[in-house]
């Protein structure tokens, strides 16, 4: 059992220590530190490997691995040496020919020893579990142990307190081997026999270490190692052995209480062991305690705080993703970078006060806060993160701030961010206690700093979208407005021009006819703009219409100014579809600019005719024209208008409309001339126009 142990023990260390080799030696980069550390692991997998195939074939091959244990000490030992030497020119009188001489000595230390076993391991010295004869073999090994620990100690001591998070945990790692050989070995100087226990249990350990050196080597690039251990990983790691060593622990109360309980034995262990993991899943779904492990790995197993990369990421998914508003979002987001657990948004309203905007897991506050307040002016001015239990225990770092009742009173607020936007407070978010505890040192504040600047273009845009969303609504109702006014210019026109006619022509009942139809068409006209006007939305609805009778119409309503509109049509009926009111009214708008344009004694033509699916309209006048540059800047432009009391909408409202339905309006003109315009439009299968208008 025991044998299967120990295979088991030295290939895992084998095992590790081969992976770990290979990383490193494609990735070296032909410096010598990471050549070195590269031999002295492959070493180490090397006599891991003798060691556990000795194991298997019964102990046949002792004398080999005594020798290759030799040179893998050797080969840390001559790792640790060519790491300690750059660091001992530290000044003018420094003992560097102590150093040398030492090395020296370790040096021929190692050879001797080498030799020895070369001539004198023939024997099973080593083995386990038997008596050692001579205790050369022994006392070597304590040797080169001590001499491991004495390497390990000087280079820690020897490097700068500044580099030694680079070195710290390969310190441990190899120190941890020398240690545990030395306690193995003087064990069995103590009692004369190596115990098979604990020679068992030396491969699980080196092979331990392992991770330690990975950490080290990833920390220095001048080792070369291409390899770097994520925070993820490490914390899912940390967690997983964390919970194994918790179930073992767990696991051995349990048959402690088995075997303690008498009758109630079984029942004491089942209803612990219960508990113990119900207990266990509690912890490992607390937020609190995964928040320590984070902050307990970035603190003591790399050198920045923060996974920039996978932080950024998240912070980004965050602010981005459609789920709840964005103000609980941007929340959220700068929160999980501290490991808070809730806070509190702050916006200004207006020119003078910033107004709570949003809580997430935050007790309502309805404070509002000046835009001149001494907070205001301090998070505008300093751009700071301001961690208010520094405040507290020391204002004067602070100056010349002073913080609000109201914010010191909030139970367990703790950092404020400012928003910052073209150098003027957006903002501020105010973030609970974390559920561990962070020191606000620069690197923390520089993240919020700048996830906040982040945030803000995020909430700068969503204010902007949504000014525009109003300006936007606005623009919809003037435009609305204005085509509406457009058209109560041209009743008005049309009633000024009756009453005008009706002192000459009162007494003619071809006059008063005429006179009431405009009346009512006027009306109709205004009560339909009325309508639109107060549901906010267009009641037009497409009709089937015979285009030669709405021609007609047009031409017909047209008959009392001068000149009168001359209409050439067809006998062919054109059907087109369209809402009947509005395309009259565009169609309308254009006669009436040709006979606007159109001197008396002048003519307006109105031609319709078919081409192939489509049906065209020309307006031809002989007026005074217009010139090709106002056709091309001015004419389809809204507000824009050669007559003192026009509107400039007419001829864009009917364009517009046109390619609405589909269709094409075109101009031809030429000043002193006259104008002519084309409005194409698309026909419909007149077997469908039994109902048309």
């Amino acid at each position: 059992m025991l044998t299967n142990i120990a295979t088991i023990s030295y290939s895992a260390a084998a095992i590790a220590f081969f992976f770990i080799s290979t990383l490193l030696l494609t990735s070296w980069r032909g410096r010598l530190y990471g050549m070195m550390l590269a031999i002295a692991c492959l070493l180490s997998a090397i006599w891991a490997t003798a060691v556990a195939v000795n194991i298997t074939w019964d102990y046949s091959f002792t004398a080999l691995t005594n020798i290759l244990e030799l040179l893998r000490n050797a080969g840390w030992s001559t790792f640790l040496i060519v790491l300690i030497g750059p660091f001992q020119q530290k000044t003018i009188n420094s003992p560097a020919p102590r150093i040398r001489s030492s090395i020296l000595v370790i040096a021929l230390i190692y050879l001797f020893f080498i030799c020895f076993a070369l001539f004198t391991y023939q024997d099973a010295t080593l083995e386990p579990g038997k008596s050692i004869k001579t205790l050369t073999g022994i006392i070597g090994c304590v040797v080169m142990a001590i001499i491991g620990i004495i390497l390990v100690e000087q280079f820690y001591r020897n490097t700068p307190p500044e580099k030694r998070w680079g070195i710290k945990f390969i310190c441990l790692g190899i120190g941890a081997v020398f240690i545990y050989d030395f306690y193995l070995f003087s064990d069995a100087l103590l009692f004369r026999s190596i115990n098979s226990d604990i020679w068992a249990a030396r491969g699980i350990i080196n092979a331990l270490v392992v991770p330690l050196i990975a950490v080290s080597a990833a920390r220095n690039p001048k080792w070369a190692v291409g390899i770097a251990v994520s925070r993820q990983m490490i914390f899912y790691t940390a967690a997983l052995f964390g919970t194994a060593i918790y179930l073992l622990i767990m696991a051995g109360a349990g048959y402690y209480l088995r075997f303690s309980g008498g009758k109630w034995g079984i029942v004491l262990q089942m209803s612990f062991l219960f508990g113990a993991i119900i207990l266990l899943i509690g912890i490992l779904f607390s937020g609190t305690i995964r928040s320590w492990l984070k902050v307990f790995i970035s603190k003591h197993f790399y050198s920045y705080n923060y996974d920039y990369r996978e932080e950024w990421l998240r912070f980004t998914h965050t602010l981005s993703e459609e789920k709840g508003a964005l103000k609980e979002r941007v929340i959220q987001s700068l929160a999980q970078l501290v490991e808070s657990p809730g806070g509190g948004l702050w916006l200004r309203h207006d020119s003078d006060h910033f107004v709570p905007a949003q809580q997430w897991n935050m007790s309502l506050i309805k404070e509002t806060e000046e835009a001149n307040s001494s907070l205001c002016e301090f998070l505008e001015q300093k751009d700071w993160v301001i961690d208010l239990k520094e405040y507290q225990a020391n204002p004067a770092k602070y100056t010349p701030l002073v913080a609000p009742p109201w914010l010191l009173g909030t139970t367990d607020a703790w950092f404020v961010i400012p928003l910052i936007q073209h150098s003027k407070l957006f903002g501020f978010v105010v973030l609970m206690k974390p559920r561990s505890k962070i020191k606000l040192n620069w690197e923390i504040r520089d993240l919020l700093k700048v996830a906040g600047k982040q945030a803000t273009s995020y909430l700068a845009q969503e204010s902007a979208s949504q000014a525009l969303m109003i300006a936007r609504q606005f623009e919809s109702f003037n435009r609305m407005s204005t085509f509406v006014v457009h058209d109560l210019k041209n009743l008005i026109f049309q009633l000024s021009l009756l009453l005008s006619n009706a002192e000459k022509h009162k007494s003619k009942p071809e006059f008063q006819e005429d006179m009431i139809q405009t009346v009512n068409l006027s009306i109709g006209k205004m009560k339909r703009l009325l309508e639109k006007l107060s549901n906010g939305r267009s009641l037009d609805e497409p009709d089937q219409i015979s285009l030669n009778q709405l021609l007609q119409e047009i031409v017909e309503s047209k008959s009392i100014f001068e000149p009168k509109p001359v209409l050439e049509t067809s006998s062919t009926e054109f059907y087109i579809s369209a809402d009947r009111t509005r395309l009259k009214r565009v169609i309308s708008h254009i006669v009436q600019n040709a006979i606007e344009a159109t001197p008396k004694n002048g003519s307006v033509k109105i031609r319709s005719y078919r081409q192939n699916s489509e049906a065209t309209i020309e307006v031809q006048d002989t007026g005074h024209g217009m010139s090709e540059k106002f056709v091309q800047e001015r004419l389809f432009k809204p507000f824009e208008s050669t007559k003192s009391a026009g509107m400039g909408i007419g001829v864009f409202e009917s364009r517009e409309y046109i390619q609405e339905l589909g269709g094409k309006m075109n101009v031809s003109t030429q000043e002193s001339i006259g104008t002519t315009f084309y409005i194409t439009l698309k026909l419909i299968d007149s077997s469908h126009t039994s109902n048309c208008a």
